[in-house]
Formats: C-alpha cells, structure tokens, sequence
C-alpha cells in the first residue's frame, strides 16, 4: 500500500539551509517513496535550550510504500548520515527529521507516537506543514489552518 506522511525537517549547525534542501533530496531517495510537496524554508528561534543559533525548518509530504516505524528507522538514519549526534534534548543538530503523521495513524509507542504530539503547539512545524497542506486534518486535533492563530506570537520568518 502507498502511505502519505509528513516529516518537519530542521537544522542549525553549519549550513543548515544548504542541509535542509539536501534532506529533501534524500528523503527523496528513500526506498519505496517519493516527495510529493516541500515547503519553503523558514527561520525560527530555539525552543528550549535558547543559547543557540536559530534554526532552519521546513517541511515535506511524502507516499511512501514503507511501514510508520520503517519510515521513523530511515529518517534516522538520515540523520546520522548527515551527522547527527544526540547530545541533549533541543540541543543544536545538524539535522532533525520528525515524522509528524503517517496517514491517519495515531500510535503511542516508547520510539514513536502519531501524529507527533506536539506538532499543533510549535510555529516551526505548523506554518511549513501549512504551507503544504492547509487543509490537513492533525487527528484527534482538527485542521492545520485552525492551530496557526495559537502559534502566530512565535515566529517563523519564510526565507
């Protein structure tokens, strides 16, 4: 079966703009899927661990023919080819792919929980996600139009 799912892309190390349109290129090379859409990139501040520089964020829609957990193991694995170190949670990264929602799955697994449970609550990933998919229902949450009002004090400047 051909499955859709978005990913949040983010990057702040290094070029992070340059890695960002290089991970849309590798997502693109994934086993069994394709890239249908990728937004524009956007600047934003660091949530959390604020002593860093400002992150790199997009997003993409992709088919892919590859299970919801299968996709998460690739999208690491993408990292780790891009030179992800886990170090400390919202620390800087060279690159950070999250998958946000796999079809109309919701999963509440140790490694993985659909949609990603705080996608709704952060400008980084809502206004790129917007971009490609206003209409986009967030299961159990509504439509990705209806959280951007909440979001809107944060920031995301599109480059």
């Amino acid at each position: 079966p051909v499955n859709t799912a978005y990913v949040a892309l983010g990057a702040n190390i290094g070029e992070p703009a340059a890695t960002v349109l290089a991970a849309f290129t590798a997502l693109a090379d994934l086993s069994g899927s394709r890239v249908l859409r990728t937004s524009s990139l956007y600047r934003t501040a660091p949530v959390g661990l604020r002593n860093q520089p400002d992150f790199i964020n997009a997003a993409a829609a992709l088919e892919t023919t590859l299970g919801a957990e299968a996709l998460l193991t690739a999208l690491l694995d993408v990292e780790v080819r891009f030179g992800r170190h886990r170090r400390e949670r919202n620390g800087p990264r060279t690159l950070d792919l999250d998958l946000l929602l796999y079809n109309d799955s919701e999963m509440d697994k140790p490694h993985l929980t659909l949609p990603h449970p705080r996608l709704h609550l952060r400008a980084f990933v809502l206004r790129p996600l917007a971009e490609i998919a206003p209409d986009l229902t967030i299961p159990g949450r509504g439509s990705v139009a209806a959280w951007l009002p909440a979001v809107a004090s944060q920031g995301a400047v599109r480059l």
